[in-house]
């Protein structure tokens, strides 16, 4: 076995679907969830660990980062690969990271906690995600990163914050005032992996194939519960929610990838978003995972986002 086939094996064994992680989601009231963690990967020999770095002071538990810094033998800043897990914006952790293997490829990797939507609704998740993106670029010296090599990753919810972070740079709305103010949000590619790009599309969408089996335009779906209101109904926060609805032509390359009898998020999601970001002349690639559903496993898909990385922050 290869040096480069070891960590795509390990990185395959993570990957699970991660928007229906919160199947029936917690009512108002009820402490976020967070679900049981697999055993984590063993991580490549000198790697620095820095756990539970605050990014923020919005909420003490939750506005927190775990950074890995590989050893670093030439001394060149490093490439960082910011993950952002998913879970209907109601659960999971940043404890789970399919992308610590791409440390033994030369990345440093960052994970992020965000809050959760029953402790504050949209968008304090997007504040949070682009205040841990300002406190990593703030530090950059101290940590050995390059700045200007800064890319996102997520996958369901994460992947539609993921795609949200490549979209919405200077957005103002949804910068917030979180932390390092002098800092910039952006990042120089994304990887959206079944990601919601629309929300008020996300029914229509499911509609349309006969493989989905979740509701998203009611009352207590993740969309509804994200933007603290009626999905179909508040369909101005439903837009600020949406990824497609910020697409323009300084919008950083995308990777999207989605399993094509995805039953959680219609594929449709990544193909309008896709069309969009390549409309505005935006490089966009978009991969149908075939007969995979909400998630998907193996080294080939893996590979491809690392190969997406290594073309857009290895250049």
């Amino acid at each position: 076995m290869t040096r480069r086939t070891l960590p795509l094996l390990l990185v395959a064994a993570l990957i699970v679907p991660v928007f229906a992680q919160q199947r029936q989601p917690a009512r108002p009231g009820e402490q976020p969830q967070r679900p049981l963690l697999r055993p984590p990967p063993r991580l490549p020999e000198g790697v620095a660990v820095h756990r539970d770095l605050q990014y923020a002071q919005a909420d003490a538990k939750a506005n927190r980062l775990d950074l890995f810094v590989p050893r670093n033998e030439g001394g060149k800043p490093l490439p960082l690969v910011i993950w952002v897990h998913g879970g209907a914006w109601r659960a999971g952790t940043k404890n789970n990271c399919p992308a610590l293997p791409l440390l033994s490829e030369g990345y440093a990797v960052a994970s992020v906690e965000y809050r959760l939507s029953q402790v504050a609704i949209w968008p304090a998740q997007i504040h949070d995600c682009k205040a841990a993106i300002r406190y990593l670029r703030a530090n950059a010296a101290k940590y050995g990163l390059d700045p200007q090599r800064f890319g996102s990753w997520g996958g369901s919810a994460g992947g539609h914050l993921s795609a949200m972070i490549a979209v919405s740079g200077e957005v103002k709305e949804l910068e917030g005032d979180l932390g390092h103010a002098d800092q910039s949000s952006r990042v120089q590619c994304a990887v959206n992996w079944f990601g919601p790009s629309n929300l008020q599309t996300m029914q229509s969408d499911s509609d349309k194939n006969a493989f989905s089996r979740m509701r998203h335009d009611g009352p207590n779906s993740p969309e509804s519960l994200l933007i603290g209101g009626d999905v179909m109904k508040d369909k101005d926060k439903a837009a600020s929610a949406s990824p497609i609805t910020y697409v323009s032509k300084d919008d950083c390359p995308m990777l999207h990838m989605h399993g094509d009898k995805d039953p959680i998020v219609p594929p449709q999601q990544s193909q309008v978003l896709h069309d969009a970001l390549t409309k505005a002349g935006v490089a966009s690639t978009l991969v149908f995972v075939e007969g995979a559903g909400h998630g998907f496993r193996g080294p080939d898909h893996i590979k491809r986002v690392r190969e997406f990385f290594d073309k857009h922050l290895k250049k």
